[in-house]
C-alpha cells in the first residue's frame, strides 16, 4: 500500500523575495522544472542528495540546463525505454527529483528497439568519443579561463555570461549523453550476473581499481601533504584553524614559502574545482584555498601519508579474484557469456568514467559562469563579490542592458540571502520523500546512482524511531567500529579526525579527499553505482549506502559499527 507525505508547505507561490517564477521558458524535452503544484502529490518526489546547500537564484539555471534539459535529451536521443529522464521540482531552496515513466507499453516497445541499434556503436566507440568529448571541453574551459573580461563596462559582460551558460548546458549534454549508455550497459551485465546465479554485491567489484582524475588528485594533494612534512612546517598547520592557514605560511617565510610555491603549482593544475556539483554559488579552489588547506592539516594528523599503490592493489586483487570466483562456478557457455558482458563494462566503464568526468564537468563547468557573474557584480558596485549569485537570469540581463540598476536589487539581494540561509539550516529536517511513496520503483538509475530499494524506503518508514541496526546496500567489504562524524555538506570535511566514520546523506566527487582518513561510510542514499560505494572500493573502506536515515538515526560522537560485506550499520549506545 502506498504512503502518502503531503506537500501543503511546498505549494506556494511564494519563493525567492522579489521573484515571481515563471517556468517553462526554457528549453526542454518532456517537461519543465518548476515548483511544486497539488497535483505533484500524486507522484513521488526525492530529496536530490547532490545539493545539500541547497541552490541560489543564479544556481537554479542547473534545474533547466542540466537536470531537465539534459537528462530528458539524453532519454530522447539513445532513448531509455522506460524513462523520459528526471523531473525536478523545488521546495525552498531544495531539488527534489522524479523519473518520468513511458507508461505506454507500445512506445516502451519502440524506444527499445532504437535503443537495440543505437547503443551497440557508442559503447564500441566510447572511448574514442569520451576523448573527443574532453579535447571539446578542455579547448572550451582553457577559452573561459584566458578570457579577460576585468575592468569591462556591464553592457560587455553580458555577452560572456551569455556564452559561460551555453557551455554549462553543453557540459550538461555531454554529461546525461554518455552516463545513459554507460549505465544501461551495466545493468544490463548486472541482470546477466543474476541470472548467473552471481552474488549482487560481488558485481561492483568487477570494474574497480582503474585510475581517474579525482584519485590523481588526490594523490597530488597526499604529494603536497608529504611536502610539508618534510620542510617541517607541520606545527603551523597544527596551531591554526583552516581559515587562518594561509596568512600564517605567509608570514612564516623561509621553509613556509617554498611550500606555498608547491602549494599554488597544485592549484595551478587541481585548484579549477568546486567543493560541490554543478553549483555557481561555490567558488574554486584557486578562489578560495581553505577547503585544501583544512584538509592538507588533517592529513597531517594521521602519522603515515596514505598509500595509493598499496590500495589500488589491493582493489585489482579483489577484483582479479571476484571475477575467478564468478567464473568458477559457471558452465563454459555461462562463462562466455560472462566474459563478454565483463569486456563491455570495463571496456565502457561507468565505474571509472564516474569520477573522471566529474574533473571537467561537475565540479569545473560553473566556473565560467561565476567568473562572468562575478565581474557584473563588480561593475555593477556590488557589496560582496558574489551578490550576483542572488540573481535571476532576467534580472542579470537587465542589469547589463540598463534596464535594471544595482540600487533597483540591492535591498532585494539581503532578503535572498537570508531566504537561502534559512532553507540552508533546514536541510537535515527536509522530507527525504514527498509526495505518494510507492511499495518500490523500477527505474534502474533510481535504484543504482539514488538507492531507492526496499531499504532505503524502510528506513523511510523507521523515521523518527530509535533504531540501533541499520540496513542498506552492501557497497563496499570490510568491518569496522568508530566515531561517528555526521555531516550534510562538504563546508566542514577539513574538520573530521582521521578515523572517524564519515555520515552523510551520500558523497560527491569533491569529498573524495577525506576518503584517505576516514574508516568507513554510511549513506543515506546511493547504490553500488553511487559516489560513495565506488569511492569506498578504490580506498579500501567499508562502506554502506542507502539506509534511507542515517543521518537522522545517528549523532557526531556515536559509537558506530559498519559491515560493509553485509550491509549492516549498528549503533552502539552506552
Amino acid at each position: 500500500m502506498s504512503e502518502l507525505v503531503a506537500l501543503d508547505e511546498f505549494v506556494t507561490d511564494e519563493w525567492y523575495p522579489g521573484f515571481k517564477p515563471g517556468f517553462e521558458h526554457a528549453a526542454w524535452s518532456i517537461e519543465p522544472f518548476r515548483t511544486f503544484n497539488r497535483e505533484d502529490e500524486s507522484r513521488f518526489w526525492f530529496l536530490d542528495f547532490h545539493w545539500p546547500r541547497g541552490m541560489t537564484p543564479l544556481g537554479l539555471i542547473w534545474c533547466e540546463d542540466g537536470y531537465t534539459w539534459g537528462s530528458q535529451l539524453a532519454a530522447e536521443t539513445l532513448p531509455l525505454p522506460p524513462g523520459y529522464g528526471v523531473a525536478c521540482r523545488i521546495a525552498g531552496t531544495h531539488i527534489y527529483g522524479n523519473g518520468i515513466d513511458v507508461r505506454s507499453e507500445y512506445e516502451v516497445a519502440q524506444r527499445g528497439a532504437r535503443m537495440a541499434r543505437n547503443l551497440p556503436p557508442i559503447l564500441q566507440r566510447f572511448p574514442e568519443i569520451w576523448a573527443e568529448r574532453v579535447e571539446e571541453l578542455t579547448s572550451a574551459l582553457h577559452h573561459f579561463e584566458n578570457l579577460n573580461i576585468a575592468s569591462r563596462p556591464l553592457r560587455e559582460l553580458w555577452q560572456p555570461l551569455f556564452e559561460a551558460r551555453r557551455f554549462f548546458k553543453r557540459s550538461f549534454e555531454i554529461h546525461f549523453e554518455l552516463m545513459y549508455p554507460l549505465l544501461v550497459n551495466y545493468i544490463g551485465f548486472r541482470g546477466l550476473c543474476q541470472e548467473l546465479g552471481i552474488d549482487p554485491a560481488e558485481i561492483g567489484k568487477y570494474c574497480q581499481g582503474y585510475d581517474n582524475k579525482i584519485l590523481e588528485t588526490d594523490r597530488e594533494l597526499w604529494k603536497v601533504t608529504a611536502e610539508a612534512r618534510r620542510l617541517g612546517i607541520t606545527d603551523i598547520f597544527a596551531a591554526n584553524e583552516p581559515e587562518n592557514i594561509l596568512a600564517a605560511l605567509k608570514r612564516a617565510g623561509g621553509p613556509a614559502q617554498t611550500w606555498l610555491g608547491k602549494f599554488d603549482e597544485f592549484l595551478g593544475v587541481y585548484g579549477y574545482r568546486t567543493e560541490g556539483a554543478c553549483d555557481v554559488y561555490l567558488p574554486s579552489w584557486l578562489e578560495d584555498p581553505i577547503p585544501p588547506l583544512g584538509t592538507i592539516r588533517t592529513f597531517l594528523q594521521k602519522p603515515h601519508d596514505f598509500d595509493f599503490d598499496h590500495a589500488r592493489a589491493g582493489a585489482i586483487d579483489e577484483r582479479e579474484a571476484a571475477v575467478e570466483q564468478a567464473r568458477s562456478q559457471l558452465s563454459r557457455a555461462e562463462v562466455e557469456a560472462f566474459n563478454a558482458g565483463l569486456e563491455s563494462v570495463r571496456h565502457a566503464n561507468f565505474a571509472w568514467w564516474n569520477d573522471e568526468h566529474n574533473f571537467l564537468i561537475d565540479l569545473r563547468s560553473t566556473l565560467p559562469l561565476r567568473r562572468a557573474a562575478l565581474a557584473i557584480g563588480e561593475a555593477a558596485g556590488a557589496e560582496r563579490n558574489d551578490d550576483t549569485c542572488f540573481l535571476f537570469w532576467p534580472e542579470l540581463r537587465g542589469l547589463c542592458n540598463g534596464t535594471r540598476t544595482w540600487g533597483s536589487l540591492r535591498g532585494i539581494i539581503k532578503d535572498r540571502r537570508d531566504y537561502y540561509d534559512y532553507w540552508y539550516q533546514r536541510r537535515p529536517q527536509m522530507p527525504k520523500v514527498l509526495g505518494t511513496i510507492p511499495e518500490h520503483v523500477n527505474d534502474p538509475v533510481l535504484i543504482e546512482i539514488f538507492g531507492l530499494h526496499h531499504h532505503f524506503f524502510e528506513g523511510i518508514r523507521n523515521a523518527g524511531k530509535q533504531v540501533d541496526i541499520l540496513v542498506g546496500v552492501a557497497a563496499s567489504s570490510g568491518l569496522v567500529r568508530g566515531r561517528a562524524r555526521v555531516l550534510f555538506t562538504a563546508d566542514e570535511l577539513h574538520r573530521i579526525e582521521p578515523g572517524e566514520i564519515l555520515v552523510c546523506e551520500s558523497t560527491s566527487p569533491n569529498w573524495t579527499p577525506c576518503f584517505g582518513k576516514i574508516a568507513a561510510c554510511v549513506c543515506d542514499g546511493g547504490g553500488t553505482l553511487a559516489h560513495a560505494s565506488i569511492v569506498s572500493r578504490e580506498y579500501r573502506i567499508p562502506c554502506v549506502v542507502g539506509v534511507g536515515t542515517a543521518t537522522m538515526m545517528i549523532k557526531t560522537g556515536d559509537t558506530v559499527e559498519v559491515d560493509g560485506g553485509k550491509g549492516i550499520v549498528r549503533v552502539i549506545r552506552e
